[in-house]
């Protein structure tokens, strides 16, 4: 076996660094030690640490050499072919020690990777024959130590380099300090290729590195057994090495450095609008190792929740981001989904057998059979009947010949069906079984195609199911966006969730749509107090929505913009949105009313009359009236022939999906009251023609708050298509339901891009004209609510801030679970309260909540407290319930003492 001493490296001078023994293990993956650059990060990050705490560096191979090393361990009699793979992984390293001698020399180094390569070299002619007795007791441990020259190599390497650049730290071999110990169920590809270690706190280990430098360099990956031979810990062996390092050491922090900023809530490479997770707890994170995330080895976590160590994710490219902190549970953490992960290349074993009901030790047995031939069982459905188990291929060595033997002893005792491939999708958070009622968008989303498993975890951290491979890429973004529309994800923690990883990418390349303009209330904040000293108030500044309305009307891709004015039909809002040239889009004859008594001039060309379920008088008046007629059934046609005859109308669509923020926003699919199925389009036609009635435009709005650009193409292309079936149409209308951000870290709406989209597919179409209706975009942030603290009480481990207004004024959060910002006006700049609080009204109702799990500062009596994003159905959706009345309306006509914009 070959073996280094622990030894420094000399070459730099210690610091006299107050003797302590507080330490903090980094970890550093492949590709943070694989260039120079990141070499540099390491330098800065140690010296950085060792102002406050020693540091113990840990490493993995280099990028890509762990897989040159496994194509070493399956060759076998290919002298040729061996030479080749060694000579590159000697390469690649001379090549990034050459970078490295180029900034600073680097003494002896050369000299100690070639002693490395020549001991590899050695190594590999020493690779056990077939015709060896045992080959499985002599292959294991070659293999063991073939694969540790990648973390040898790259540990001397950098500890030659940080030492010549002037970083005090020594070169320690994990193996004379990792002591893998033996499970009474280990097989021997176990003991030696997936070891567990010992991680008990070492006072003589602490003290005696401590005593010998300020800051070490080793290698992750490799341990040692009680016969001094190397052993391996596995998959993410490197994560591991540092969790146990952190336990042995009592580390103040064990940070993990790697090409990500953390764990999100979602592949982010799959999933752009996954959210960064700033917090979770260990079971959580241990969840989302175990069940796809691949940011992080799950057995890296047991020793530092054991020891309750914090562990930190960290971007070795983007050290300022905050990463993700893993630590216990917080008190004040509420039910919810935060994760969604997928795990392919899983295999179903499926078990029948009427012999098994009530019949003692049957699951004995055949879980029997699973050991005998190594295979570890991840996940188990059963009933009377069945038992049906998981086998994760990263924990197994699965193959065809393992699979057939285990069926033949199987099929013994049972009817077995393997089931593959298959892919696992998981929802990952605390208290998932509370949730389950607000989980049927999710459910719906999976099950529209085959769920082969659905098992829901014991500790209540899980809900897993199993399906067809092939749907996985598919099922992962839009599962997610479930999350996001159900407001599952907490989206009201701040601490909790980040930035997504597309904002990260697009704030790092400038681009313009994600930067967030400055909330223009913060300018107006002593005029906003002012007002609401004579009550709660709505305060809508005319100029936003202006604003917003010519970034709408710039979009060359729709010819004409309609103002659905249910979300806010305030006459100084539609006269500017009017000016700026949207027509209005009512859903009932009053608003038809008070947009014609408010602006008698109006052409009943530039009203849209879009209702559902209103009664035969308000049709007749409507088509008195002259104003656009959207019919979304059969039923006019069929029971109003009479009024109907001879129309011009638009036929609004069900397309059979939808979006938005929360399921009562959505307004697509079989469960939502709007829109003609297409199931039901040829009869329409029919009973149209019969008539004479026109269909002139398509129209499908399937829902409000949706972020993601893709879904109103989606919707074009559909409506164009059934267009091609009805020649009388001239015009399609996309609908409304532009989300808007609600926090910093939210990324508006991207309206260039939707737009280039847009007009791509027009292209194709040139003959049709395109609508669209939006409500909430061009109101919402115009508009905040005020209203002041009446009470601060606490509860328990609860904390309530009470004000003079509640769902009376703004209904949203109780409807939707809406979200919006709150701030206290009052005391803007102060220090937050660790402790978050839950916002609450007057209303006698525990459905009265404006905000949950808030961050804000000490809250008095009188201050006043701002609701933001309140311009869309707020003032639109009060009452007098309790008798209280609502906040009234002000609309201020110009911002920061400037002219209207409008």
């Amino acid at each position: 076996m070959h073996t280094l001493a622990d030894r420094p490296i000399t070459g730099a001078t210690i610091p006299n660094l107050e003797f302590n023994h507080a330490w903090v293990v980094l970890k550093f993956g492949g590709t943070s030690v694989s260039k120079k650059a990141r070499w540099d990060t390491i330098a800065a990050l140690v010296n950085g640490e060792l102002k406050a705490r020693r540091v113990l560096v840990v490493v993995s191979a280099l990028s890509g050499v762990t897989d040159k090393l496994k194509q070493l361990a399956e060759l076998n009699q290919a002298p040729a072919a061996a030479e080749q793979i060694i000579e590159s992984i000697a390469q690649k390293h001379r090549e990034l020690l050459a970078e490295l001698h180029g900034y600073s020399p680097i003494p002896n180094c050369k000299i100690a990777l070639d002693t490395l390569i020549d001991a590899l070299a050695t190594h590999v002619g020493l690779r056990p024959s077939a015709s060896d007795s045992s080959l499985s007791e002599s292959l294991y441990p070659w293999q063991a130590e073939l694969f540790s020259f990648g973390e040898l190599l790259s540990s001397t390497l950098g500890a030659h380099y940080l030492r010549a650049i002037g970083v005090p730290i020594a070169w320690l071999d994990a193996r004379l300090h990792l002591k893998a110990s033996t499970r009474i169920n280990d097989s021997v590809w176990a003991q030696y290729l997936s070891a567990q270690c010992e991680s008990q706190p070492s006072a003589a280990l602490q003290h005696n590195l401590a005593e010998r430098s300020p800051a070490w360099i080793t290698q992750g990956f490799i341990a040692q057994n009680a016969k001094s031979q190397t052993v391996l810990l596995g998959r993410g062996g490197s994560d591991t090495s540092a969790g146990y390092f952190g336990a042995l050491l009592a580390a103040q922090e064990v940070q993990i450095w790697t090409d990500v900023p953390g764990m999100f809530s979602a592949n982010p490479k799959r999933v752009p609008d996954a959210r960064l997770l700033l917090r979770l707890d260990f079971d959580e994170a241990q969840e989302m190792a175990a069940t796809g995330a691949k940011v992080l080895h799950p057995r890296c976590l047991i020793p530092l929740r054991d020891a309750e160590i914090p562990l930190r994710i960290k971007d070795t490219d983007r050290p300022e981001l905050a990463g993700t902190l893993i630590g216990p549970v917080s008190a004040a953490s509420l039910p919810s989904v935060k994760a969604i992960s997928i795990r392919t290349g899983i295999t179903l074993v499926s078990m029948e057998s009427l012999g098994m009901w009530q019949q003692v030790g049957f699951l004995a047995d055949v879980f029997g059979f699973f050991k005998k031939h190594g295979l570890s069982i991840d996940l188990i459905g059963s009933s009377e009947t069945n038992v049906t188990v998981s086998l994760d291929p990263s924990e197994n060595l699965l193959n065809a010949d393992v699979l057939q033997r285990l069926c033949e002893d199987l099929a013994a005792v049972c009817k077995v069906k393997v089931i593959a491939p298959c892919a696992a999708l998981t929802l990952v958070g605390r208290g998932i079984r509370s949730l389950l009622h607000r989980l049927s968008q999710v459910c719906a989303e999976v099950g529209a195609g085959r769920v082969h498993l659905l098992t829901q975890s014991s500790n209540d951290l899980n809900l897993t199911f199993v399906i067809d491979e092939d749907r996985a890429d598919a099922l992962l973004p839009a599962v997610h966006q479930s999350l996001l529309s159900e407001r599952l994800l907490p989206l009201d923690e701040a601490d909790v969730l980040g930035p997504s990883w597309a904002q990260l990418h697009q704030t790092e390349a400038g681009n313009a749509h994600t930067a967030q303009p400055s909330a223009w209330w913060k300018a107006a904040r002593a005029q906003l107090i002012k007002l609401a000293q004579s009550g709660p108030r709505y305060v809508c500044a005319l100029p936003i929505v202006c604003e917003r309305a010519r970034e709408l009307m710039a979009m060359d891709a729709v010819d004409e913009w309609f103002y659905a004015i249910k979300a806010n039909s305030a006459e100084p809002i539609l006269s500017a949105l009017l000016a700026q040239g949207f027509g209005l889009e009512c859903v009932s004859l009053p608003e038809i009313a008070h947009v014609q008594r408010v602006f008698p001039k109006l052409g009943a060309e530039r009203i849209l009359f879009s209702p559902n379920f209103a009664p035969r008088a308000e049709y007749q008046a409507a088509i008195d009236k002259g104003v656009q007629l959207t019919l979304d059934s059969t039923f006019a046609l069929k029971s109003w022939p009479e009024i109907m005859r001879g129309q011009r109308i638009q036929l609004r669509l069900d397309l059979g999906f939808g979006g938005g923020h929360h399921a009562k926003v959505n307004t697509g699919g079989e469960r939502s009251k709007f829109g003609l199925a297409l199931i039901d389009l040829p009869e329409f036609t029919t009973l149209a023609r019969d008539l004479g009635v026109q269909i002139i435009g398509l129209h499908a709005h399937l829902g409000s708050g949706i972020s993601d650009i893709a879904h109103w193409p989606r919707v074009f292309a559909e409506l164009a298509s059934i267009a091609e079936r009805v020649p009388s149409v001239r015009t399609l209308n996309l609908g409304g339901g532009l989300g808007v951000p609600h926090t910093d870290t939210d990324a508006r709406i991207d309206l260039t891009a939707l737009n280039q989209r847009l007009l791509a597919l027009r292209a194709l179409y040139p003959h049709l004209r395109v609508r669209m209706e939006p409500g909430r975009y061009p109101v919402a942030e115009s508009t905040v609510l005020l209203c002041r603290v009446t009470q601060v009480k606490s509860k328990g481990k609860g904390r309530f801030i009470g004000v003079d207004t509640g769902m009376n004024s703004l209904i949203r959060p109780a409807l939707y679970d809406a979200y919006h910002e709150i701030v206290n006006l009052s005391s803007l700049d102060a220090t937050l309260v660790d402790a978050p609080c839950t916002v609450v009204g007057p209303i006698c109702e525990t459905g009265d909540v404006l905000g949950l799990m808030r961050k804000l500062p000490e809250c008095l009596e009188g201050d006043v407290m701002l609701i933001a994003e309140a311009g869309a159905y707020g003032a639109a959706m009060a009452s007098h319930y309790n008798l209280r009345e609502p906040a009234q309306e002000i609309f201020l006509t110009a911002l920061d003492n400037q002219e209207s914009a409008c």
